[in-house]
């Protein structure tokens, strides 16, 4: 993870100095002190994928290049074979999978998420993001923090909300929890 945090820092630090950005800028865009963003180009402080979708609209940089260094080419289709799709650990309780990285102006991002449990834990980030979402539980099952409701998801069950409201996901039980997330402006 750290690793990849690191070059995610460094592809952020690349796209701001190419455009000649001072690093105020992205930390305004995204909503946080400048102190904050500096460590996340030094690969000392994670960024939500979030965050990651409000650079990439704001500059015309997909989420996939920050993520993953890779540029869609497919105009077509984009076919992902099961585990196969372009994935980052971004915390050690998300993993992402994007299902979507290697078609060309994609409208919405696609991706498998995996969370792990956290026994005992009830302290969830939340963040929020312009657009809406779609959450389909695939295994598992999860309590999702939306604005000020608690809402259990189990496989099978799914939910589209406004995704400026703030959320954020716990896995439930000893399982991880795997879900379909769409992401749209």
């Amino acid at each position: 993870m750290d690793e990849q945090l690191k070059q995610i820092g460094e592809r952020l630090r690349g796209l701001r100095e190419v455009l000649d950005i001072p690093a105020s800028e992205m930390a305004e865009t995204i909503g946080i002190d400048t102190e904050k963003y500096e460590k996340i180009e030094q690969g000392e402080q994670d960024i939500t994928i979030s965050n990651l979708m409000k650079i990439g609209h704001k500059y015309g940089v997909s989420v996939e290049e920050l993520m993953f260094a890779e540029t869609p080419h497919m105009k077509s289709y984009f076919v992902v074979r099961k585990g196969q799709g372009m994935s980052v650990e971004r915390t050690k309780a998300y993993k992402y999978q994007s299902l979507v990285s290697g078609f060309v102006d994609h409208k919405a991002d696609v991706f498998i998420v995996t969370v792990e449990p956290k026994p005992g834990a009830r302290t969830v980030y939340k963040n929020s993001h312009k657009g809406q979402e779609f959450n389909m539980v695939l295994e598992g099952k999860m309590e999702l923090f939306l604005g000020g409701k608690t809402i259990t998801l189990e496989e099978g069950d799914s939910i589209y909300f406004d995704s400026t409201k703030p959320h954020g996901m716990l896995a439930v039980g000893d399982k991880a929890v795997k879900i379909l997330a769409f992401t749209v402006d």
